[in-house]
């Protein structure tokens, strides 16, 4: 009986017409002429735009070091860089001191804001809730809009009279502006530290919850050393936007070309320097201040270089 059902079944079917897939019907329609032209526009387009940037930074390069090239035939490199006296009117183009006050602003203001700025990226990204978020994120990045003038008028009616009442001066000095510059350097660090915060991957701290570990220990051993590399990136850029600052360390610094023997002293930078003597300067003088200018340029190339270094070290790690 199953085998008589069986053949029956099967001849049933093979009876049955077959239902054929109708045939697709048209031509395949290939990309039009004017598609490619298009594509081919926008890829020039995109083209020049980079090739347009980089030949302006190349430019600015050639002029500024073409207008400082004088200043090193008369003077020399190494009295240059290296000279402890910044008096045009005498003769003397020493910008040791203006190197110096540089970096001693700089790196003050980032021993100041990076804890600050750091600290507010691991809230935001870890501890923060959505409605927090929501206004302290804003707050933060309104620091970037404030124009350093302001930061400057702050720093001389606010910060400079309690500067000068508890260190006994002016209250012009490395001090003022490393408060004025680590908040204006918080946004740029924060910002960019919490992107590299959220970018840690989510199976990362569920591992490290699992293993029995408490928020705080999760955030700063596991996501803050995971990480370290966009946290670093971060540093430098930050570092960057310092040490370009001028509007608002010429009104807080003292401007004295001189290499202070305390924080508390006034000091001059090399940004602050060029503007103040840019409209008055001729001869070498002028030339001295171009070159000012390519010793800060290159300081910049180097700082993105240190980026691109640290960021392809953390690739490959």
């Amino acid at each position: 009986m199953s085998d008589g059902s069986t053949t029956g079944a099967a001849e049933a079917v093979a009876t049955e017409p077959v239902k054929r897939t109708p045939a697709v019907t048209g031509k395949l329609k290939l990309m039009s002429r004017a598609t490619y032209v298009k594509e081919g526009v926008l890829a020039t387009v995109f083209f020049l735009s980079a090739f347009v940037a980089v030949l302006g930074v190349a430019l600015i390069f050639l002029f500024v070091g073409w207008k400082a090239l004088p200043i090193v035939t008369s003077v020399g490199f190494g009295e240059f860089i290296g000279g402890l006296e910044w008096a045009p009117t005498d003769g003397s183009f020493g910008i040791l001191p203006l190197i110096v006050g540089s970096f001693i602003v700089t790196l003050g203001a980032l021993a100041i804001g990076t804890p600050l700025a750091v600290g507010t990226a691991v809230f935001l990204s870890e501890i923060a809730s959505p409605k927090v978020r929501a206004v302290v994120r804003p707050a933060v990045e309104m620091l970037a809009g404030v124009p350093s003038v302001v930061y400057g008028f702050f720093g001389i009616v606010m910060l400079r009279p309690i500067i000068a009442e508890f260190s006994g001066g002016m209250g012009f000095g490395a001090v003022t502006a490393w408060l004025i510059l680590a908040i204006m350097i918080v946004p740029t660090i924060a910002a960019l530290s919490e992107d590299a915060l959220r970018s840690v991957s989510p199976g990362v701290k569920e591992a490290s919850y699992a293993m029995g570990a408490t928020t705080w220990q999760t955030i700063y051993k596991v996501v803050v050393p995971a990480a370290k590399i966009g946290i670093i990136d971060a540093i430098i850029l930050g570092m960057g936007r310092a040490i370009g600052e001028t509007m608002a360390v010429v009104m807080v610094a003292g401007n004295a070309a001189v290499i202070p023997r305390t924080v508390f002293e006034p000091l001059s930078t090399l940004t602050s320097q060029i503007v103040m003597d840019m409209p008055y300067s001729t001869g070498d003088h002028r030339t001295a201040l171009f070159g000012m200018a390519v010793i800060l340029f290159a300081i910049s190339m180097f700082l993105v270089a240190a980026v691109r270094i640290v960021s392809r070290f953390g690739s490959r790690s």
